[in-house]
């Protein structure tokens, strides 16, 4: 599918939810991990008996940056075969426009995001940029954990 046509397609879904992702657990070797990679091993994140006593979740924590992190998996970015829509050769993440963590994503929790589509413009002959709200549910949560502006940049 053409650039052109995506555009024209996404045009008319300004406003609505264009995805909603499967669930997913956070568990605690995800958390582990993101913390070796970021090298943030903040007692709250990696120290389950610690943070069972002295913790106001009661457990640990993922780190906000990794439940932001989840945006290309949850959003199925990650999957080469499949692209996000037809004639998209590459997508890259551009930036964010607000960021806010409402609430927290205990270990072994289950997540899944929600996409709402914001904005969509050409950008030059060959891309366009896309600007969702990415709001991260946690099952059993009243408040969602990640609320999110993001702006990818699609190429054809």
């Amino acid at each position: 599918m053409s650039r052109d046509k995506v555009l024209a397609d996404l045009e008319g879904k300004i406003g609505e939810m264009v995805h909603v992702s499967d669930w997913l657990t956070v568990d605690q070797a995800r958390i582990n991990s993101f913390a070796d990679a970021t090298d943030d091993h903040q007692w709250i994140h990696v120290d389950p008996a610690r943070a069972q006593t002295d913790s106001p979740y009661g457990g640990t924590i993922a780190h906000g940056y990794l439940t932001l992190s989840l945006h290309p998996l949850l959003r199925d970015l990650v999957v080469a075969d499949r692209p996000v829509y037809p004639g998209v050769k590459n997508v890259i993440n551009y930036g964010l426009n607000k960021l806010r963590f409402p609430s927290a994503v205990r270990a072994g929790s289950w997540v899944r995001g929600h996409f709402e589509l914001v904005a969509v413009a050409a950008k030059g002959e060959d891309a366009l940029e896309i600007t969702e709200t990415y709001t991260v549910e946690v099952e059993g949560q009243e408040r969602p954990a990640c609320v999110a502006q993001v702006i990818m940049r699609l190429y054809f």
